[in-house]
């Protein structure tokens, strides 16, 4: 990174009461960059968003914006703007008040006003809306008035915590596209805050996946997801197959690895022998038939236990008997492969799976699971 960030997060610790809400928390975000800081609730990323804007200050560490510590600043004189998860718009102004209302607070001239509302409806496509009041408008229009007025004030940094969270799926993927184009025509850093896996992937430069105060792992999106760093990161992004093996034998670029009888060749770098995690994605499982009798002990064999349409294709969950594991597998087809009960068998390709270093007896974590959306988020 050449020169001083755009944002950059030194430290950052913060507590609510006995609850650590962040624990020595260190980023640094590029200037134009669009990054997401992706976990569960609870995990700590809308505190650091409200950090970085100002709402909260954090009890250790700095925050800096294009070098300059603001720490101590308050949200109404940093260069940041924010768009909550609802659209908090005044219901007795139309749009174009809406949009112009922190202009207004500035001082900006009433010429500027109308050029700068027109600029930034222009922008998020709300040509002729001025004159609308919210309840006029469907959620998706007034998400897109409150990122207007977001904009028209032209922050350096857009910080937007969970937006579409209360949009339906048609209208979430309408914003993305709006999102990602406002993104490149503005050039501005967006810090994007969301539980969601799927958004995250489609929107970001790079994602910061978040545990329980802490950054688990950052990189861009592809890496996140094929060559997670931990099981947690694993199971959260993409929910894999997480499955304990052994490294029999090792090498620099590959390895051997033993599940229950079965040994397979695992292309996967600098992995010592012994205990490990096998990271496998649902849609790597291959799935084959088993014909009656088959006993092939180097063979992994199943029952297929559920079959679900997941819309782009079928899930399903096979039953490893002789291992006492259940491992989820994806098919685009059509139409299901196989049916419940059937005697099936699996294998993957060496390429299409990774490995985690792993302690003697370590048990496998329990997945991530959303709590209660009524639950105060962190």
């Amino acid at each position: 990174m050449i020169g001083d960030p755009r944002v950059r997060i030194e430290g950052v610790s913060h507590r609510y009461g006995a609850v650590v809400a962040l624990e020595a928390v260190s980023l640094d975000i590029a200037d134009g960059e669009f990054l997401t800081l992706l976990g569960p609730s609870g995990c700590g990323k809308t505190t650091l968003l409200r950090i970085v804007a100002g709402f909260e200050r954090p009890g250790a560490g700095r925050v800096l914006l294009a070098g300059e510590d603001v720490t101590s600043r308050p949200a109404h004189k940093r260069a940041t703007n924010m768009v909550f998860q609802r659209p908090t718009l005044f219901p007795h102004l139309d749009v174009f008040a809406n949009v112009a209302f922190g202009l207004q607070i500035a001082g900006v001239s009433r010429e500027q006003q109308r050029s700068r509302v027109r600029e930034a409806l222009e922008l998020v496509r709300l040509e002729g809306y001025e004159r609308r009041r919210s309840h006029e408008m469907s959620g998706g229009q007034m998400q897109r008035v409150a990122l207007a007025r977001a904009l028209v004030n032209r922050p350096k940094v857009l910080l937007l915590d969970e937006p579409l969270s209360a949009l339906d799926l048609k209208i979430r993927l309408e914003m993305e596209a709006e999102l990602r184009r406002v993104h490149r025509e503005t050039g501005a850093t967006f810090v994007y805050v969301t539980h969601d896996q799927r958004e995250a992937m489609a929107l970001s430069d790079r994602v910061a996946v978040m545990n329980a105060g802490r950054i688990e792992q950052l990189g861009v999106p592809t890496d996140v997801y094929r060559r997670p760093t931990s099981v947690y990161v694993a199971q959260f992004v993409g929910d894999a197959n997480v499955l304990p093996v052994e490294v029999v034998e090792a090498g620099a670029e590959e390895g051997i690895i033993s599940l229950g009888d079965c040994r397979h060749l695992v292309r996967s770098p600098n992995v010592p022998r012994g205990p490990a995690w096998l990271v496998l994605r649902p849609e790597a499982v291959e799935v084959h038939a088993d014909p009656p009798g088959a006993a092939d002990p180097g063979t992994l064999h199943g029952v297929v236990r559920d079959v679900a349409f997941r819309g782009t294709g079928f899930g399903c969950r096979i039953e490893l008997p002789a291992l006492g594991i259940q491992v989820k597998a994806e098919d685009r087809g059509s139409a299901p492969l196989f049916e419940v009960d059937d005697a099936v068998s699996i294998d993957w390709r060496p390429e299409s799976c990774w490995l985690l270093p792993r302690e003697s007896g370590e048990a496998l974590p329990e997945p991530v699971v959303e709590p209660d959306p009524a639950e105060v988020r962190v």
